[in-house]
């Protein structure tokens, strides 16, 4: 198993930046995926941003050109480097971890707040 522990959320002004860390820890080999994910107040949790061992996969169409994810070269951590940011970005972030064949893991969440 593993354990996840984000971390970087705050409140920050519009056209502000965040890097949201997401720290793995336990037995990381096991990990093929991993993600970023997105739960605005009253929402669902989508996911924002995937990436594997050979790199970022998927990127929400919304936040291209804007948000970064990236990985280390094991899967010790996982970051998001988010640009531009916008209010519309508000919102709780999860990482998750894809373990093995059919389990996944969640952190804890960090909360980002985009405001004037």
């Amino acid at each position: 198993q593993v354990q996840l522990m984000e971390s970087g959320g705050g409140l920050v002004q519009p056209g502000g930046s965040l890097k949201l860390t997401c720290e793995v820890s336990g037995n990381i080999d096991m990990i093929n995926a991993m993600g970023w994910y997105r739960q605005a107040p009253g929402g669902q949790r989508d996911l924002i941003a995937g990436i594997t061992n050979a790199g970022p996969t998927k990127i929400k169409e919304h936040v291209k050109g804007r948000f970064t994810i990236s990985k280390e070269e094991k899967w010790n951590a996982i970051y998001l480097q988010m640009n531009n940011l916008r209010p519309e970005d508000t919102g709780v972030y999860y990482c998750k971890a894809e373990y093995g064949v059919v389990t996944t893991y969640w952190g804890q969440g960090t909360q980002v707040t985009v405001a004037s």
